[in-house]
């Protein structure tokens, strides 16, 4: 037989605990790296939005370009406005002008917005027969 009395349960201070220096060392690693991650995500959002600016931009200028061109406005003598009531941050304008000395004109609708300051712009173009020779 053994004299041995069995092992008690480990005490509850005998657990793995996180030392000062590790938290610490965490702390420091995590304040280096938030600013930085905080500064990816501004840069992205800050992209997004003006690519979907861009894109409802290029759209819009599609609308209107198909509008000239159906409706023959090419021949007005105003060409520009705004996109008034649902999106009047967004101007237009569009210009005519020959091509190549052909039967063809050069349509191209332009439209703009300003972003953070700054004046943006997209143009799409097109050619219409206009049966004038040039």
């Amino acid at each position: 037989m053994s004299d041995s009395l069995p092992m008690p349960p480990r005490a509850a201070h005998d657990r793995r605990a996180f030392t000062l220096v590790e938290i610490l060392a965490t702390l420091v690693l995590v304040a280096i790296i938030l600013p930085v991650a905080m500064s990816g995500l501004s840069l992205a959002l800050k992209v997004a939005d003006e690519s979907n600016h861009q894109t409802e931009a290029a759209a819009l200028a599609q609308a209107k370009l198909a509008e000239i061109v159906a409706c023959e406005l090419w021949h007005t003598t105003s060409l520009a406005g705004d996109f008034s009531p649902e999106r009047p941050e967004y101007r237009w304008s569009a210009q005519v002008s020959n091509w190549q000395g052909t039967r063809l004109q050069q349509l191209d609708v332009q439209v703009l917005w300003n972003y953070r300051g700054q004046d943006r712009r997209v143009t799409l173009t097109t050619l219409v027969y206009t049966g004038n020779s040039g």
